[in-house]
C-alpha cells in the first residue's frame, strides 16, 4: 500500500510530467522557426532534462518519445523520410528516448553526491546522445544522400557535412542552452519542493 505522501509524490509526478510533456510538444512546434542549417533548433531537450531530473528515468524516456513523435509530426524529419520512411521513424524516435533515458539515468547515478552536478551531467549527455544518435542513423540509412548532400554544399566528404553542416552549429547552441538553463530550473523547482 502506498503511504499518502507516495501518493502525493506520485501525483505531483504525474502532474509535472503531464506539463512537461505539453512543454515539449509546444517548443517543438515555436522551435521549427528557429532554424541554424536545414534543421530547427530542438529547445525541447530542455523540458527533457528537467523532467528527467525532477521525474526520473522514465518520464525523460517518455519525454524523448514526445519528442521524436513531434519531430516526425512537423515536418522537421521530412528530408530523411523521402528517402528511407523505417530508417528515419527509427533514428528519431530511439534519439529522443535515447536522449531522456541517458539524462535521467546520468542524473539519478550522480545526484546523490552532488543533485546540481546530476542536472550538468544529465544536461551534457542529452544533447550528446540526441545529436550522437541522429548521426549514426544518417550513417545507417542515409549516408550515400548525405554524401550527394555534402558534395552539392561544398563540403569535401559526408563526414564533414554531418558534422559542419548538419548537426555542428545545432549541437553547440542545443548544448549551451541545457547547460545555462537546466540548472537553474530544477533549482527553482527543488526550492517550491523546500516550500511545501
Amino acid at each position: 500500500m502506498q503511504t499518502k505522501k507516495q501518493k502525493r509524490m506520485s501525483t505531483e509526478t504525474m502532474v509535472l510530467g503531464a506539463i512537461l510533456t505539453a512543454l515539449v510538444v509546444v517548443l517543438q512546434y515555436l522551435g521549427q522557426f528557429i532554424r541554424l542549417g536545414p534543421f530547427s533548433i530542438s529547445l525541447v531537450l530542455l523540458p527533457i532534462v528537467i523532467g528527467a531530473a525532477t521525474c526520473g528515468v522514465k518520464i525523460g524516456a517518455w519525454l524523448g518519445l514526445v519528442f521524436g513523435a513531434v519531430v516526425l509530426m512537423t515536418g522537421d524529419a521530412a528530408a530523411f523520410l523521402a528517402i528511407n520512411v523505417p530508417g528515419t521513424v527509427a533514428t528519431v524516435l530511439i534519439k529522443g528516448v535515447l536522449c531522456g533515458l541517458v539524462a535521467g539515468l546520468a542524473y539519478k547515478a550522480v545526484e546523490k553526491k552532488n543533485r546540481y552536478a546530476a542536472v550538468v551531467v544529465a544536461a551534457l549527455l542529452c544533447p550528446i546522445v540526441n545529436t550522437g544518435i541522429f548521426l549514426l542513423g544518417c550513417v545507417l540509412f542515409f549516408f550515400e544522400t548525405i554524401e550527394g548532400w555534402g558534395l552539392a554544399e561544398g563540403y569535401g566528404t559526408a563526414v564533414e557535412y554531418m558534422f559542419l553542416g548538419l548537426a555542428g552549429g545545432n549541437f553547440l547552441v542545443e548544448l549551451a542552452i541545457n547547460i545555462v538553463l537546466c540548472p537553474v530550473v530544477v533549482r527553482l523547482l527543488n526550492i517550491k519542493k523546500k516550500n511545501k
